[in-house]
């Protein structure tokens, strides 16, 4: 498959877990009858609420969520990536942030835990530390998918180069990022990471976000993007619900480290 249509769906997810169900199973929708065989979701789409009630709305991979997007991936023969959810840990109180690819038959092709745990501290302002809420993850994840490997990352980890580097020598030649970025820190940095990963690993990034107002009146940034192995954007929104789409070309992912071969002079 050399050109793979894709959607990438930007929402507000908030408290209820059914609304969000019914919404983002309605916007899927949408994006398949546009033409979209490949839909991305942002971080935790589903249920985003109180710190008190993480543990009442944490599922095994096999529960509400899985079984609804399973459903709905097979009704419309498509790929469809789940952001993230929070799944149960039975080890821990503390749930896992962890997102999962379906295929068009329903099946989950592949999971990821997300391995580094957001922590932000501005006085007066903003604490956000994620190491109270949530069990991290320990293993990279990449999927074998008819369009080529796809490598697994959530939010905080785009901060992180040696982790997409590690995901394109496994040979990723699509990263996901589904994010819920801050405001603050997304206006900031958001499109320069995400295009700077896209260009130092030559590979197609997929960067869904939640937008407006998250838990405890969190800002999100939304600015959801496709960005192409040169760097360019070549998918974007800026706020408010929306679902973006761009064909997704694996001749010219091969064009693009045919004609500038960085990743054969990587020296360690």
């Amino acid at each position: 498959m050399k050109k793979i249509p894709t959607a990438v769906i930007q929402i507000n997810a908030g408290p209820d877990k059914k609304s969000n169900l019914d919404n983002t199973a309605r916007m899927v929708k949408r994006a398949a009858r546009n033409g979209a065989k490949l839909v991305a979701l942002p971080e935790l789409f589903n249920w985003r609420g109180c710190k008190k009630d993480i543990g009442n709305n944490s599922e095994p991979l096999s529960g509400l969520t899985y079984q609804t997007m399973a459903e709905l991936a097979s009704s419309l023969n498509i790929f469809i990536h789940c952001g993230s959810i929070l799944e149960t840990d039975h080890r821990s109180t503390r749930p896992f942030n962890t997102s999962f690819l379906l295929s068009p038959e329903g099946k989950r092709i592949a999971h990821y835990r997300k391995i580094h745990l957001f922590t932000l501290r501005v006085p007066g302002k903003t604490t956000i530390d994620e190491t109270l809420l949530y069990s991290a993850g320990k293993k990279t994840t990449c999927a074998v998918t008819p369009f080529g490997k796809v490598g697994f990352t959530i939010c905080y980890d785009l901060r992180f180069p040696e982790l997409f580097r590690s995901l394109t020598f496994q040979g990723a030649v699509i990263i996901f990022v589904p994010s819920a970025f801050t405001f603050d820190t997304g206006k900031a940095h958001w499109e320069t990471l995400l295009r700077t990963r896209a260009i130092e690993n030559q590979v197609f990034i997929i960067a869904p976000n939640q937008y407006g107002k998250g838990p405890s009146n969190t800002l999100n940034y939304g600015h959801s993007m496709i960005v192409d192995p040169w760097g360019t954007v070549i998918a974007r929104c800026k706020n408010g619900e929306r679902i973006i789409y761009a064909d997704v070309d694996m001749s010219y992912l091969k064009k693009v480290r045919n004609n500038l071969p960085v990743l054969n002079n990587i020296i360690y």
